[in-house]
């Protein structure tokens, strides 16, 4: 028995089932466009979400770092579209190491 075959009766559909190509491709250029039905209003929130104490400190922390420079970010981008920005795959792999390094030596302190 071959896998897909089912034991009740044969793979190809019956007759009434398949499809006559030559009249679907006539039909579809004649056919003109089906507009789709209208979409239904979204419904009201039915939820109420409370932040945490812990979840509004750590969020107002984040905002607080000053680590997002914009203009470094405005002068990349501009490098980048001008095709004047250059990787430096060592530094990247360096700090790459460095932090897994750290990782695994907190792990290590841990247990």
């Amino acid at each position: 028995m071959k896998i897909g075959n089912s034991p009740e009766g044969s793979a190809s559909p019956p007759k009434a089932d398949r499809v006559d190509k030559t009249a679907s491709s006539r039909k579809s250029e004649t056919a003109q466009p089906i507009k789709a039905p209208p979409l239904a209003q979204a419904p009201a929130a039915s939820a109420q979400v409370d932040i945490s104490k812990a979840a509004q400190l750590a969020a107002s922390a984040g905002s607080e770092n000053d680590s997002f420079d914009a203009a470094k970010v405005d002068r990349i981008a501009k490098a980048i579209s001008e095709g004047k920005f250059t990787v430096n795959a060592s530094a990247i792999a360096d700090k790459l190491v460095a932090n897994a390094q750290e990782l695994l030596s907190a792990r290590a302190n841990k247990h």
